[in-house]
């Protein structure tokens, strides 16, 4: 070979092989479909993929919610995958296998994608009170072999303090329980919602669950941070992920200034939809549905999104979506059909092209 079609091989060799780890690093992967998390008071990657997965882009995740911020800068598969954060092979020593200071992470499980999970600093807390719900969500269907629920004893804050194994107090567990047994039965998995009560506590503190899985020795391990009787502001509208503190991590996007919004009428009163257009950038853009209910509380819901040509959407999170001609169905996921009178939830999706606006139409399950 000679050598300047040698020099262009290993220059196009090399493009090729860059353009593939950025396609790696700046694509999102939807949430995996097996594992589970506790969904309320919901743990630092699920609240964060809650609040911020729907609009990855928006950079002001950087004031209005840091510790997202960081989090999704470390590792956004660590909210993507809010599903995967387990340890197999524990046999139950869970403190043999996690260090202080790493609970939160599972102890840097799975290479080490969830360590932002064991940041100090000010997470987005829950207000609860001394009676309290834990809802973890199984989305495989594998039951449990146990779940423990910790409270941090106190006097500890996790605002200024890593969490140690000392920090923690045991106030429930719940015995071997298969999945037909867990309290809801839905489409996209099971939830349990397991009741807790503690005495006299009021401030910051962190609520551990341990969730042992029952198809195999897999351990899931959730940090939630709560507020005892405090008021939480409402969390501010979702915003965007970032791969490391000098890499963005989607191409180049700019989040829209002025999103195009489309409203839907309400299906007899049961739901509505909008859409909007939460960023751009060439060649593709970010979409969002927001589901609200109508004057009842909607179990379920099903949002038909209507395209004058082939629908541009390559990527959704939140809702499961089918594509038939020019119309793409989004079907609630399990976690979150159930919607209150007047409360919303919403999904988002990824897109080809220059960004357009479909005809929306809500049904749902009463």
């Amino acid at each position: 070979m000679s050598s300047p079609v040698r020099r262009k091989f290993l220059i196009s060799s090399i493009v090729a092989a860059l353009a593939a780890a950025a396609a790696v690093l700046f694509a999102p992967s939807a949430p995996a479909s097996a594992h589970g998390n506790v969904i309320g008071p919901s743990s630092r990657n699920y609240g964060c993929f809650e609040r911020w997965g729907s609009k990855f882009q928006d950079p002001a995740m950087a004031t209005e919610d840091p510790m997202c911020w960081q989090a999704w800068q470390a590792n956004p598969n660590a909210m993507w995958n809010w599903n995967g954060l387990y340890r197999e092979g524990v046999a139950g020593n869970h403190q043999g296998a996690i260090p202080d200071g790493q609970l939160c992470s599972g102890g840097r499980t799975e290479s080490g994608r969830y360590n932002a999970m064991d940041a100090v600093g000010d997470w987005k807390a829950t207000s609860i009170g001394n009676s309290f719900t834990v809802q973890l969500f199984d989305g495989a269907r594998h039951g449990a072999d146990y779940i423990r629920v910790y409270v941090s004893r106190p006097g500890y804050n996790p605002v200024t303090t890593p969490l140690k194994w000392s920090d923690l107090e045991l106030v429930k567990s719940v015995p071997n329980t298969p999945a037909a047994q867990w309290t809801h039965q839905q489409s996209n998995g099971v939830q349990q919602d397991i009741p807790v009560s503690v005495s006299g506590r009021s401030g910051r503190a962190l609520v551990y669950t341990i969730w042992q899985a029952s198809h195999s020795d897999q351990s899931y391990y959730f940090c939630s941070d709560v507020n005892f009787g405090g008021s939480q502001p409402s969390p501010s509208t979702p915003s965007s992920p970032s791969a490391s503190p000098s890499q963005p991590s989607s191409p180049s996007a700019s989040p829209s200034v002025s999103p195009s919004v489309s409203p839907s009428t309400p299906a007899s009163g049961a739901c509505s939809a909008t859409f909007a257009v939460t960023s751009t950038w060439q060649g593709g853009y970010q979409g969002e549905v927001r589901v609200t209910a109508g004057s009842s509380a909607i179990k379920g819901w099903r949002v038909l999104l209507t395209y004058p040509g082939t629908p541009p959407i390559q990527q959704g999170w939140n809702a499961t979506l089918t594509t038939s001609g020019n119309t793409v169905q989004a079907t609630n996921a399990g976690y979150n059909g159930s919607v209150a009178a007047g409360g919303s939830t919403s999904f988002g999706f990824l897109a080809s092209g220059a960004s357009a606006t479909p005809t929306l139409s809500c049904t749902a399950t009463v």
